[in-house]
């Protein structure tokens, strides 16, 4: 696999290889630290107990990079619909550039507008009929999906730690095959809060299999659904692969080397080309000399603006819930007690 240069690159690979020169950034750990937990306790002061009509679902996580969150919300809005829950979702959009917020995501939406995460909840969720809104301030984003469309829950696609939103449920997800790094916080370590901030929440999700070195209450998993062909709509189920074993796999997402790892689980032979989490892809990021088949993520092909060469593809994924966590957090909501209940 290939490596990135880029300085989020390097950060990152230094915070979960436990760099011993990141002991140099320790006194503005401490201090990053000291402010965010004010900042935490004047802000829920203010806002925590300020209900909505509807529960709020906060999928988050305390530490900086992909863990998983985006595919959670999909496949949380499809098992709610199950049980004849409407959701709506809200969402920071980062990498969108409107101005125009609230805004409201649809599938035909541009990524550059509201960011690549929204879009592709929209487009997972159209057939659930779920509204998407995009906006920085997510209480205003709240406060409008409520307004405009009739809901029975509304899910934060992040926001763990935006404490002007009122929340009712905490979902923290933990990437379980590179856990939480050196576990400190930001700049020496990828941590937004503290550790024992996890001990507080409903319910830590661990992303896939391996040695958290936290406590966790599920566990789920991103399953291949199959490719899908980017020029032409050809799908291929991931046991029917039959356009080579060596593939080029492109992703700027946060943990690109989880999205190696899952085409390898498929028997491919991978070389990564990772790029910096929510980076536009471009037509030289997908060309390669030895044209080999190009894979990248569903995240990313929301992305694309140029025409799709002939041999990129993206591979789809879904998460799988366990059942019991569904019906934990369908008890959750049924406690729910907001204004005039």
């Amino acid at each position: 696999m290939k490596n990135g240069f880029s300085i989020e690159r390097r950060l990152v690979g230094a915070w979960y290889a436990d760099s011993p020169w990141l002991l140099l950034l320790a006194p503005l750990s401490w201090l990053f630290g000291y402010l965010a937990q004010k900042r935490r306790a004047r802000l829920q002061r203010r806002f925590q107990g300020r209900c909505y009509s509807v529960p709020v679902v906060v999928v988050g996580n305390i530490s900086v990079g992909g863990s998983g969150k985006t595919p959670l919300v999909i496949a949380l809005v499809k098992a709610l619909a199950e049980q004849g829950l409407k959701a709506g979702v809200v969402s920071r959009g980062y990498g969108g550039m409107t101005t125009d917020y609230p805004l409201s995501v649809r599938a035909d939406t541009g990524a550059t507008e509201s960011g690549d995460e929204p879009l592709l909840i929209a487009r997972e969720t159209a057939q659930f009929d779920c509204p998407v809104i995009v906006d920085p301030d997510r209480s205003r984003a709240v406060e409008y999906l409520l307004k405009t469309y009739s809901v029975d829950v509304v899910l934060t696609d992040d926001g763990l730690q935006h404490y002007r939103l009122h929340r009712d449920v905490e979902i923290a997800v933990v990437d379980a095959a590179r856990g939480l790094g050196n576990q400190r916080l930001l700049p020496a370590g990828p941590l937004r809060e503290p550790l024992q901030r996890l001990n507080e929440v409903d319910f830590v999700v661990a992303n896939g299999v391996g040695d958290t070195a936290v406590d966790v209450d599920m566990q789920v998993k991103l399953q291949p659904k199959g490719f899908r062909n980017l020029a032409d709509g050809r799908e291929i189920a991931p046991e029917h692969w039959a356009e080579g074993s060596a593939v080029n796999a492109v992703a700027a997402i946060g943990h690109p080397q989880r999205f190696a790892a899952t085409l390898e689980s498929l028997g491919l032979e991978v070389s990564l080309h990772p790029k910096d989490d929510h980076q536009p892809l471009e037509a030289n990021d997908l060309s390669f000399d030895d044209m080999k088949p190009v894979i990248i993520t569903a995240k990313d092909a929301v992305k694309l603006v140029d025409p799709a060469p002939d041999n990129l593809w993206v591979l789809d994924i879904e998460a799988s819930l366990p059942s019991q966590f569904v019906d934990q957090l369908l008890l959750r909501l049924k406690s729910f007690e907001g204004p005039g209940i």
